[in-house]
């Protein structure tokens, strides 16, 4: 049996030009919306969830407001936050890794190479520092001293039909999600591309640690997704005009493939 997959929106950020989502574009001054998703893998009884999302205090911290706590959402297509027990956390970012306390229960699945990129000398650096949160570092390091931490280093499984593959790029230890579906393999990416245009029209994005391991990070998730409209990318909006709803409004589901062309 394959896995279904939900992504849920939980924020956006509408204030936003396409300066800020591509390094070289030509019509840099033009808007460009960001939307925030979670991502809800399931096959029978099993659950996995990808990404925390980022919580009301965050939201306030960075006046950043969001639609909804990510643990909410989950409530809206009958699943509760302290059943989550596998949670997989792409990378350490605020608004991927901004709700622990949402789900007490889970065991996290992270890249080594991230903790030690959000916990080391690259943190001296503010460039680098701000789109982290020291307290959610902090919460992912109680999860390692509480025995609720699984660590991986490049490729590794979370269950059968669920693989992640250590891409970079935007962040030292940023790891994209492969789950076997119906319509074949699709790709979380997360913010291996936050867009389709970044890794379909190899566009890197300007938050960004390593540039190589970007691009390179684009080719390879060509080749982990079946096809590139089972690339999933981390906040783009196309996501919601391309994939059908299912359930409520802000819930849309991936794993039988997108229902019109992604436009690119």
């Amino acid at each position: 049996m394959n896995w279904t997959v939900h992504a849920l929106k939980y924020a956006e950020r509408n204030t936003r030009t396409r300066a800020d989502s591509f390094i070289f574009d030509d019509n840099h001054d033009a808007p460009h919306a960001m939307d925030y998703f979670i991502w809800v893998l399931r096959r029978g009884d099993e659950v996995i969830l990808v990404d925390t999302g980022y919580d009301a205090a965050e939201a306030k911290r960075r006046n950043r407001p969001i639609l909804r706590e990510p643990g909410a959402a989950l409530q809206g297509i009958g699943l509760r936050p302290e059943d989550i027990t596998t949670l997989v956390i792409t990378h350490l970012h605020y608004d991927h890794a901004g709700g622990f306390a949402q789900f007490p229960n889970a065991t996290i699945h992270l890249q080594a190479a991230e903790m030690a990129y959000a916990s080391g000398p690259c943190m001296c650096h503010e460039t680098l520092r701000m789109p982290f949160t020291a307290d959610h570092v902090c919460d992912a390091i109680k999860r390692v001293y509480s025995g609720r931490a699984v660590f991986h280093d490049g490729d590794g499984q979370i269950a059968d039909g669920v693989t992640v593959h250590c891409l970079g790029g935007h962040s030292r230890g940023l790891q994209a999600v492969r789950v076997q579906t119906d319509a074949g393999w699709l790709c979380l990416a997360s913010d291996a591309a936050h867009y389709y245009e970044n890794v379909l029209l190899q566009k890197p994005f300007p938050i960004v640690v390593d540039i190589e391991n970007m691009l390179q990070g684009f080719a390879r998730l060509k080749k982990l997704a079946s096809t590139d409209g089972l690339i999933i990318p981390g906040h783009d909006p196309l996501v919601r005009d391309c994939f059908p709803v299912d359930g409520p409004e802000y819930a849309f589901r991936l794993d039988q493939g997108p229902k019109k062309a992604i436009p690119f």
